[in-house]
């Protein structure tokens, strides 16, 4: 368990906070493409308010939501002449903050040029618009494979999540929550087969077989490479390679099996809310039109899950007997909704009693820590990009494939190393 001092420590990102600090050392996704049409639209970031608009070329632009003159709200007000005019008394911001006119004033403004309004870099990618929010020059953008992956192989979405981010992602590089939680009883009829490399079996019904998978952890540069091992049969282990990235982003086998990977990357709205932006991606084909459907019967338009704490998820305890383990249909990323906010707003960790299969948990936590104190003593945070040489990753690897019980997973990982 931890103390109340580091669980806090960890999970508080406002301004002025350390972990604040180390996560805007880093891009951070802020809002989907398809979000951004020619209105402003509000977003909150790290517990800043912050509005995003698009420039009379496209370009994506990010500035405090509070007016600087006496504080409206420009999330109303009116994209023109380059810039974003507040509907109070006209003020024109530019993407870099720079007041560019000041209407109600003789001349434009005599002090405009003095005026500095809060503004962050944004760059566009995978369906995602990104947003630099730390000091000095941002860095490069990480050049995972699956934010340059084609559009038609690349499938993003965001979800609203009521509690902190940090007990998000820790649900996703804790392999054995999978052998219950997501757990399928009776997949008749059902197409939830997702391709393990060696097998003709469902990768839910693998989960299954063995409920206590032999687990080791390596830290690596980026964060952490997560192995669990399965024992399907006397000669046969069924290997899941995942991945923690700083500072708050997992890629895991997902709903592309052995040919991609899945990313849950949890971006803080404030210490108690986030949103989980979740990309599926396959290296090998184009994700069908059925693929891209699958989300629908189980989100709003506005990201919200139909399965919420208000009406208990829904959960069906008829259901529970024979179809589903946890009753709570069938979308996994429902599932995690409960486990996470189910542990409060902020998870208090000073009550846990961890056992050998959180390690995982336990040396996500040591890094994070360790990378906080880093940006604290002033120095660069780990996984930070800040040249060309540096932005290649053939070492983040995801792997969901059967091997031989007496191989090495470690040979596997290095195979697939070049095809990341």
């Amino acid at each position: 368990m931890l103390s109340e001092e580091q669980n806090r420590l960890l999970v508080e990102t406002g301004t002025g906070t350390p972990c604040g600090a180390l996560l805007r050392s880093y891009w951070q996704p802020a809002a989907l493409s398809e979000e951004l049409g020619v209105d402003p639209l509000p977003v909150t970031l790290l517990g800043e308010e912050l509005v995003m608009f698009r420039r009379s070329g496209g370009e994506p632009a990010l500035i405090g939501r509070h007016c600087s003159h006496r504080g409206a709200d420009l999330s109303y007000g009116r994209v023109e002449d380059g810039g974003l005019r507040c509907m109070y008394h006209g003020w024109l911001y530019d993407g870099r903050g720079s007041c560019l006119d000041q209407p109600g004033e003789r001349g434009g403004g005599e002090y405009r040029d003095g005026v500095r309004h809060p503004a962050y870099p944004c760059v566009e990618r995978a369906g995602v618009v990104f947003a630099y929010l730390g000091p000095g020059q941002p860095p490069f953008l990480p050049d995972y494979g699956f934010l340059s992956a084609p559009g038609e192989h690349l499938w993003v979405r965001k979800y609203y999540h009521e509690c902190n981010y940090l007990q998000a992602n820790e649900g996703n590089i804790d392999p054995v929550h999978l052998s219950f939680l997501h757990r399928v009883l009776d997949d008749t009829g059902l197409d939830r087969a997702k391709p393990v490399r060696g097998t003709d079996a469902a990768v839910d019904n693998l989960y299954g077989v063995d409920l206590a998978p032999a687990l080791e952890v390596e830290v690596a540069d980026f964060g952490l490479r997560i192995c669990s091992l399965r024992r399907i049969s006397a000669d046969r282990h069924y290997l899941r390679v995942s991945n923690f990235i700083y500072p708050n982003l997992s890629a895991f086998p997902g709903e592309t099996g052995a040919d991609g990977y899945s990313v849950h990357w949890h971006v803080p709205i404030d210490d108690t809310r986030h949103w989980k932006f979740a990309f599926a991606y396959n290296r090998e084909k184009a994700l069908s039109a059925e693929f891209r459907r699958r989300d629908q019967s189980a989100v709003t338009a506005d990201h919200r899950f139909l399965r919420n704490r208000s009406n208990r998820y829904l959960q069906d305890r008829e259901a529970m007997k024979t179809k589903t383990y946890s009753g709570l249909g069938l979308h996994f990323q429902s599932h995690d909704a409960y486990a996470t906010e189910s542990q409060g707003f902020v998870q208090d960790r000073t009550r846990e009693h961890l056992v050998s299969s959180d390690k995982a948990i336990v040396a996500a936590r040591k890094l994070l820590e360790s990378a906080i104190r880093q940006v604290q003593a002033g120095r660069e945070a780990p996984h930070v990009v800040r040249s060309p040489s540096q932005n290649k990753f053939p070492h983040l690897v995801v792997l969901s494939e059967m091997i031989p019980a007496a191989a090495d997973w470690h040979d596997a990982a290095r195979k697939a190393a070049g095809g990341q």
